[in-house]
């Protein structure tokens, strides 16, 4: 065995702030002081160790001097507390108004996991993977997010199979509120073609006619327009999985990854100063 240092890009302000909601936490359960093994703090350290650097959990237990299971029940305490502070779809769409933001763009993506053997019946009625997604081909699951015009993300929403479609999963998530939004703060959504018939105040690309027609120029325009202003959507998933590693593919049960990307959107807003 060979012992080494090693720093851990976060700054101490984050951990701090993750101690205390773990400090909360414990006093909510009513944990009896000094009954655990590890302090508020250490244990926020090994949870950002985790997302940041996609550390192994048995590894991550041996450093701290705590076994395999306690690892993983600590790590799961970060991951719900984090969790907890996620922004609501209401306080998000309304804060952006409030920050004098002209639109949000609407996006998905499939976070990979670990192959899950869940079945399900397709709209064929054939029997297929329920994680598994013939967009991205690969298993994952489907979350969808709303994002800023500068490309930075207010909200994701809980995860579905990646089976899903994006706009089945917008239709449970949060196509009610981007209607309310509309017609109450007059702040439109911005999508690309899969969200095509998401209804009002979802602005998608037309689609080109059929056989040998062509676009009117308008509606080109409109084309260009809309995909100049909704290119920055990408940015929002490129923020979270290029910040924290252990998004680029999640091990645990795939029905954890709609808290797992929570979390590390509050971690992110922490970073960011975009926290309320």
């Amino acid at each position: 065995m060979i012992a080494y240092r090693a720093m851990l890009d976060v700054s101490r302000e984050l951990a701090q702030y993750l101690s205390r909601l773990l400090r909360a936490e414990r006093r909510r359960r009513g944990t009896r002081k000094n009954s655990r093994v590890l302090t508020c703090f250490r244990q926020a350290v090994l949870g950002l160790r985790w997302f940041r650097q996609d550390a192994d959990v048995t590894a991550l237990a041996r450093d701290h001097g705590v076994s395999r299971a306690t690892g993983y029940r600590y790590l799961d305490e970060v991951i719900a507390v984090l969790a907890d502070q996620a922004p609501d779809l209401h306080d998000a769409l309304e804060r952006a108004k409030a920050d004098g933001l002209a639109y949000v763009i609407l996006d998905g993506k499939i976070f990979s996991a670990d192959r899950c053997s869940e079945k399900t019946m397709s709209a064929k009625g054939k029997q297929i993977d329920l994680w598994y997604s013939g967009k991205a081909h690969e298993h994952g699951g489907n979350v969808q997010a709303l994002t800023g015009p500068d490309g930075f993300p207010p909200w994701v929403a809980d995860v579905e199979p990646g089976s899903v479609h994006d706009l089945t999963v917008a239709r449970e998530h949060v196509l009610g509120a981007l209607y309310w939004a509309a017609s109450h703060l007059a702040l439109p959504a911005l999508a690309d073609g899969g969200y095509a018939g998401a209804g009002i105040g979802v602005h998608t690309p037309i689609k080109q006619p059929a056989g040998d027609q062509v676009l009117d120029v308008d509606n080109r325009t409109h084309n260009a327009l809309l995909r100049g202003l909704r290119c920055l959507g990408e940015r929002g998933f490129a923020i979270l999985t290029g910040r924290w590693r252990t998004l680029q593919h999640i091990t645990t049960s795939p029905s954890r990854i709609g808290n797992i990307v929570k979390a590390a959107l509050v971690l992110t807003h922490f970073e960011h100063s975009r926290l309320n």
